[in-house]
């Protein structure tokens, strides 16, 4: 697997990957524990423009898709698929890691599985990203978990601690394989390659810009210069959600913070990723890490520097 691959830009050393987190709106750690009784699903609506931008621009990318989603919605599943689309893992009920224990966890993705299974067959799910980027130190068991049910890599770690709800520091910045025991530690032997969010890193200062609320508080030229500055070093990782580039996106009345983070530059979030689709050629994760062909022989792959 050449990790090279062709982008639409001249000069660029690595794979640019893209992701999408499907979860419906409610899902948001800020909105979840905030609302109760029935809630009205959009994520149909949602991901629709999200495809139709991904076939526009040729883009294959990788959907971490919520289990209940799924569930609700296997007519959605079967058309990302059949599009091309990586479908990944995030869970079955979203919740985070900390709320779950090793066996819960384990249910979950059982049950994730099964449902996959029912939809579209035996399928090869490679990756995980844990709801709210919830694997640190204190959730170290669910790479063991992860491990037993055969996956190949995670993409759950948030590699700089900004706000009260996740990250982490001393991790590596770029892909690496992690210790079942360390997470912050790379293991050569590991089975797992973990791809942690990107960061542009200038000195000591560590800025997060690739996805979320960074990517929507971040102006065009600073996201396409952070991206070619990534990518002098190593691959690069998007990753947003449907509800926020969905303009009828359910507005709760919560603190003012909360509500910053989540509506920000939401109805941007379309033109941003239209802007640099138009300039980068990004690609699904599991080709970013040479996996889309099968297994690669362990400590084959150079993941940059």
């Amino acid at each position: 697997m050449d990790r090279k691959v062709g982008n639409r830009e001249r000069g660029d050393l690595f794979s640019y990957g893209v992701s999408i987190d499907l979860e419906d709106w409610y899902h948001a750690e800020f909105v979840r524990k905030r609302i109760s009784g029935n809630t009205a699903d959009q994520i149909v609506e949602a991901t629709r423009p999200i495809l139709n931008l991904l076939n526009q621009y040729q883009t294959k990318a990788s959907f971490f898709v919520v289990g209940e989603v799924a569930e609700k919605n296997p007519g959605l599943i079967e058309s990302i698929y059949r599009g091309g689309h990586e479908i990944g893992c995030h869970g079955f009920s979203h919740k985070p890691l900390w709320d779950l224990n090793e066996n819960l966890f384990r249910e979950e993705l059982e049950h994730f599985h099964s449902v996959i299974e029912r939809i579209l067959g035996k399928v090869k799910i490679r990756g995980f990203r844990a709801p709210t980027f919830s694997l640190d130190h204190r959730t170290k068991w669910a790479l063991g978990v992860l491990r037993d049910f055969g996956y190949q890599y995670d993409a759950s770690i948030f590699p700089v601690r900004l706000n009260r709800l996740y990250g982490m520091d001393g991790v590596p910045t770029r892909p690496y394989r992690i210790s079942l025991e360390e997470v912050t530690q790379e293991d050569p032997q590991s089975p797992l390659i973990e791809f942690p969010m990107s960061l542009l890193t200038i000195g000591k200062l560590k800025i997060p810009f690739t996805g979320g609320f960074y990517f929507r508080l971040s102006p065009l030229p600073f996201l396409h210069w952070g991206l070619k500055r990534i990518n002098r070093h190593y691959p690069i990782i998007l990753y947003f959600h449907p509800w926020e580039s969905y303009e009828k996106t359910p507005k709760l009345k919560i603190p003012l913070y909360d509500r910053f983070v989540l509506y920000y530059g939401n109805k941007f979030m379309l033109r941003k990723l239209e802007f640099l689709m138009k300039r980068f050629r990004f690609v699904r994760i599991d080709q970013v890490l040479g996996l889309e062909k099968g297994d690669p022989e362990i400590g084959s792959i150079d993941f940059g520097t």
